[in-house]
Order: structure tokens, then sequence, then C-alpha cells
């Protein structure tokens, strides 16, 4: 038999391909805008805050009823019932519980984005993702039990003869955005500094104190100017007394006998324009916080 080989065949080599690029960083980029540009991991991050915080419970969501409302409640007896303040104000409850939407907005942003990194220590070590992340998340999850109480809101003011209006949107809409900016900016510098001092926590919630009596809630803006006349411009200067003045405005003063009479009287004339002076003031905190958070970032993994 003769002996029949095959031909070798041989695989021509690939050409070598040179690619110039820099070289990164394996780490994650950070900053703001990597936070909402990662969307998806965004939204799993707020699931898993609003499934945890509510493991376990009876009620659920139902807490993020009860809790405003309980606080609706104490005010109200005290300052309005026991007290008998403020008779010159109708519907003085709703005129309240406008303040107490806003104040527990911004105190629970305030409040859970300062515990956010520590809280999740175990993510920021393990994972590469923007640590801006988890004080953003726990604004979204506080927004989103701000809705119920909106909702309720809602819903009472048309028992009572409310009618929406495009000023009042608008007025809604710019209180949520104040809210939305001051808060995740303080709690992007009160998280940072709380990995490296735990004391910062503690500071948190007494400031969150002062936050209840430094907005026209309890009181009415014309107490403020009665007491200190032309001098009651700087107490606008306050970002949340700004929301909670627009928050009246889109919802108490139309439950009022005369929208246009109490709206003159308790709802200052040049509320629009310290409403902007605030939200420059949001965005100035916010870039604040984040130029700090990102001096800061390095050493947190170490801290933790």
């Amino acid at each position: 038999m003769t002996d029949v080989t095959q031909p070798e065949t041989t695989v021509p080599p690939r050409p070598i391909r040179h690619v110039d690029a820099p070289l990164k960083s394996p780490a994650a980029t950070t900053g703001l805008l990597e936070v909402f540009r990662r969307r998806y991991l965004l939204r799993l991050l707020v699931r898993r805050e609003i499934s945890a915080r509510y493991q376990g419970s009876f009620l659920g969501l139902l807490w993020s009823y009860i809790n405003p409302l309980s606080q609706f409640f104490i005010y109200y007896v005290v300052i309005g019932v026991l007290f008998g303040l403020h008779q010159d104000v109708p519907n003085f409850a709703i005129h309240m519980f406008c303040g107490i939407i806003i104040v527990h907005f911004f105190t629970e942003t305030f409040g859970a984005g300062t515990r956010s990194i520590v809280r999740n220590k175990s993510l920021v070590v393990k994972m590469a993702l923007p640590r801006e992340m988890f004080p953003v998340a726990s604004m979204l999850v506080s927004g989103y039990h701000v809705l119920p109480q909106v909702v309720i809101m809602i819903v009472v003011c048309l028992l009572l003869g409310w009618t929406p209006t495009v000023g009042g949107l608008a007025a809604l809409l710019l209180a949520l955005l104040i809210i939305a900016l001051v808060g995740t900016a303080m709690a992007l510098l009160f998280s940072a500094a709380n990995v490296f001092f735990r004391d910062i926590g503690n500071v948190a919630a007494i400031l969150t104190n002062f936050v209840r009596f430094g907005v026209p809630m309890i009181y009415p803006y014309t107490m403020v100017q009665e007491k200190f006349g032309e001098y009651a411009q700087f107490y606008l200067l306050n970002p949340l007394a700004d929301a909670v003045l627009l928050f009246q405005k889109a919802f108490w003063v139309g439950t009022t006998p005369d929208p246009a009479f109490y709206e003159e009287k308790h709802i200052p004339d040049n509320l629009w324009a310290y409403s902007g002076i605030a939200v420059v003031t949001g965005v100035v905190l916010l870039v604040i916080g984040q130029l700090v958070f990102t001096r800061l970032e390095n050493k947190i993994p170490e801290r933790l």
C-alpha cells in the first residue's frame, strides 16, 4: 500500500493591530452625572432600600402615611387646640400639613443620606460604582414616601373646594426641586464626613430639630413680618422656608374663603424671586457637596 499523506494546511497569521487607547483606572467613574447615567443600577438600589425598610413590617408602606399624620395630630392639638393660636388663619390644619410634608422630605433625605455610606459599607467596599449613588438613592426613596402625603393633601383640598392652577403646579414642582437639591447636597457632605467621624450622624439629627421651627409651619409668615419688620427678608433666604411657602401657595391658599386676600396677606410678594435664589443656592451647595465628596471618596473604603 502506498502511504498517502495529506498536505499540512497552514493558517496565515493574523495581522497585528495596534490600538492606541489611554489607560484607565479600574475604579468606578464618580460624580452625580455618572450616577444618573447608570439609571438601571440606581433603580435597583432604590428598590432595595424600599424593600429593606419595610422588611418584616406588618403595615409596610402604610407607615409613610402614619408617621406624618401622627406629627400633624400632635402639632395641631398642641398649637391649634390647646394654645388656640392662629385663629386668623383659615384651614390652619392644611397650612401646617404643607410644612410637615416639606420638612419630612428634607429631614428623611438628610438623615438617611447621612447614614447611607456607612449603612451600605459592604457594597461600597466590594462594588465598583459611584458612591454618590447612595445619598442620591436616599433622596429618591424619601421622594417616594412623599407621594402618598401629597395624595392625601390633594384629596383633602379637593373636598375643601380647592381648584388646581398652573401657578400652583409650578409652585409645587419648584418646592420639591428645592428640597431635592438642598437635601441631596447636605446628604453628600454629611455622608462622607460620617465615615470619618460617626458623631456627624448625631449632629445631623440635632440640625433637623431646628428645621421644624425655622420654617412657617406651626406659625404663619405674617408673624415673622410682625416681629422682624424689614429684616424678615433675611428669613426668606432660607431655602426650606421658601419651599414651605411655595407648598402653601400651591395648596393652602386655594382652600381659604378668599384666596386672593389670604395670598396677599400670608404669602410674600417676592416669593418667586427668593425661590429662584433658593434653587441657585441648592445648586451651589450641590457643587460644594460633590467637591468635598470627591476629595474624601478615595479614603472611604479604607476607613470603612
